[in-house]
């Protein structure tokens, strides 16, 4: 080989390498990585672009999290699922009861409103309340004593393989909220990042169920109103549809993002054993800054 032909070689070896070094998305991974490095804990990220999926950043996404109140989504696809199927209706009443079962040996629990982000719903108790008016506060409000009377209905393990027929592998739906004999044991429910992608993304595609569930999943998604992380530091008139989760030293969101040039996104952000829960969370809200700023620059 010449000499010429050689150098030509290397000239477009260093073009490619810097096309490659050039390239956003790896940018994107790289700012991303360097933020996961400040924040004293352990996170996850997930980051998929609706409109081409080959656009995703995939960041310990199989470590398996505490699910906190994510695992609520579930829950609220097992029910429009049930309703499918005859089992349940969304309308019926039933009276609300604040007791409940542990999985461990049955012995019985309550809901206490001092450790519950819903302190409405505990002025309901011992009235009629329809299964959607429990369900939406599950959702917006992250009612556990909501979320415990619909888990007991649709029932764990059958939400648990909802999840698996969705594609989700890992996620387990073990109990309802606050179950402490079930927590000292290490019966907890958990999740995964991708496992929270592949369900958040399966409700924006509208094959979470019927095209109409979907569509009011995701305008109840819509109306959270825990908005400290994903949606924070993005512009307000950005829809978001996502579920947060949160217990001590960890911290979730999962969401749907629109933004207005239409490449609607995926992002699930889980972190656990944060030191500094606000600033971990403030970061992980720049995250999501910074992945809304690509968004709608690529």
């Amino acid at each position: 080989m010449s000499i010429l032909k050689k150098l030509n070689l290397v000239v477009l070896g260093i073009m490619l390498f810097a096309c490659q070094e050039d390239n956003p998305l790896d940018i994107l991974k790289t700012d991303i990585t360097q933020q996961i490095n400040t924040i004293e804990g352990n996170v996850a990220v997930a980051f998929l672009d609706l409109s081409n999926e080959e656009n995703s950043i995939l960041i310990n996404v199989d470590e398996e999290f505490h699910a906190a109140s994510t695992m609520k989504v579930p829950v609220m696809i097992e029910l429009y699922k049930q309703q499918n199927q005859g089992l349940i209706n969304l309308k019926d009443s039933i009276v609300l009861i604040n007791k409940f079962k542990s999985i461990v040996d049955g012995s019985p629990y309550k809901m206490d409103i001092g450790d519950d982000s819903d302190d409405v719903i505990y002025s309901k108790i011992g009235t009629k309340q329809t299964l959607y008016d429990l369900m939406v506060p599950m959702i917006t409000v992250s009612s556990n004593l909501a979320t415990n009377v619909l888990i007991e209905i649709v029932d764990a393990k059958k939400t648990t393989q909802t999840m698996r027929d969705l594609g989700a592998e890992k996620i387990d739906v073990l109990r309802g909220v606050e179950d402490i004999k079930a927590y000292e044991q290490g019966l907890s429910n958990s999740t995964t990042a991708r496992d929270l992608m592949v369900i958040m993304k399966a409700i924006a595609n509208g094959t979470a169920g019927t095209k109409a569930d979907c569509e009011a999943m995701l305008s109840i998604l819509k109306d959270q109103q825990w908005n400290d992380m994903i949606p924070k530091y993005i512009p307000d008139n950005v829809e978001v549809a996502h579920k947060t989760g949160s217990i001590t030293g960890v911290h979730h969101d999962a969401a749907i993002v629109y933004p207005p040039n239409g490449k609607t996104y995926v992002l699930v952000l889980l972190s656990k054993n944060l030191k500094d829960f606000d600033e971990g969370t403030d970061k992980l809200a720049r995250i999501s800054e910074r992945i809304y700023n690509y968004v709608e620059a690529y």
